[in-house]
């Protein structure tokens, strides 16, 4: 379902006869057998086009707003206007908002529209191409084991999202260790670790232990053992909050002692329903991490979808992942096509 840029070509080691992504390895990455189907092979488009439809839906709070602007029969400063507010309230911010308006303007002159509805299909243009900077997938197998640090406040979804990447993973035939370093948050270690069993794959944890060291020990088991991933799971924690940022720092650091070349991936996971706080969020993070991608989740059901329009405009690092949803299939990878058409379908 997941498409990555490189992927390691030997075929995975077998953890056990168990191991559910042992039979599929040889399958197309975009074919997924879904639980109780068929053996045969499932079509790529299907897949997606769920995706799409699920997408639209939790995206129709924001596109509402947006779309109504060109119910109207004449393109003019009143159109604008009320687009600029719209775009606005979605949070797109006002930099994103202002670049957006202008480029608008010009591919409006250009193509000589004369109908709002003309206008509706250039604004999705415009949106394509800002948001296409953003777009770039997940680079597995460069590295070995590739090691990927994930961060984000407490409620973004951050361990939900590390569980279904590592389902996604280990359905690719990836063979994945995860370390619970998130040893502040009540249950976290549980909750990862629910995870690991139900995708039958290896988690390395302590009980009350120093994050830094679970993550030290993860990397190196996962380079003793040789596996493809390791999946490292950080305290969240606010960027407000300094003394537990410069501890980030410190699990940066000490998983750079069991590998000089992690961690490969630095991820920050935020919720879409959090609008501009979420820009602030990627401005924070990346200051003390040095981000490589992001993870957006919430999407459903949010006015605030433009979000991502803002984080392309002011600070744009990758999205790897949008989640619509708390189920398995609602975290896909990020298309900045799919998602324009969606935001204004």
């Amino acid at each position: 379902m997941f498409s990555f840029f490189k992927k390691k070509s030997p075929p995975p080691e077998v953890q056990s006869p168990s191991t559910p992504a042992a039979a599929p390895a040889s399958a197309p990455a975009t074919a997924v057998v879904e639980s109780g189907a068929s053996s045969a092979p499932t079509p790529a488009p299907a897949p997606r086009q769920g995706w799409l439809d699920r997408l639209k839906s939790g995206l129709r709070k924001t596109g509402a707003s947006i779309t109504t602007v060109f119910t109207g029969t004449r393109i003019d400063d009143v159109l604008y206007e009320e687009l600029e507010t719209a775009l606005l309230m979605a949070d797109t911010g006002v930099k994103a908002t202002e670049h957006l308006l202008q480029d608008l303007k010009r591919r409006v002159k250009e193509s000589k529209a004369t109908d709002p509805s003309q206008v509706k299909t250039l604004l999705a243009d415009a949106i394509t191409d800002l948001l296409s900077p953003l777009q770039k997938p997940l680079a597995i197998g460069d590295h070995h084991p590739t090691v990927i640090m994930v961060a984000g406040v407490n409620g973004a979804g951050k361990t939900t999202s590390i569980g279904k990447l590592t389902k996604h993973l280990a359905d690719e035939g990836l063979s994945v260790l995860l370390a619970a370093a998130d040893t502040f948050r009540a249950a976290a270690k549980e909750q990862l670790a629910v995870w690991a069993d139900r995708n039958t794959v290896e988690i390395v944890s302590q009980q009350g232990g120093d994050p830094a060291a679970v993550s030290f020990d993860a990397v190196s088991a996962g380079r003793a053992r040789g596996r493809d991933v390791v999946l490292v799971d950080t305290a969240g924690r606010l960027p407000t909050q300094l003394h537990l940022m410069e501890e980030l720092k410190k699990i940066k650091r000490v998983v750079q002692k069991a590998d000089s070349t992690a961690p490969h991936e630095v991820l920050l996971v935020i919720d879409g329903n959090t609008g501009q706080n979420a820009l602030a969020q990627v401005k924070a993070f990346d200051d003390t991490l040095g981000l490589t991608g992001l993870i957006v989740t919430k999407l459903d059901g949010t006015a605030k979808g433009g979000v991502l329009c803002a984080i392309a405009r002011e600070k744009p690092i990758p999205v790897y992942f949008i989640g619509v949803g708390e189920k398995l299939e609602d975290l896909e990878t990020f298309n900045a096509r799919e998602f324009a058409q969606a935001l204004l379908s």
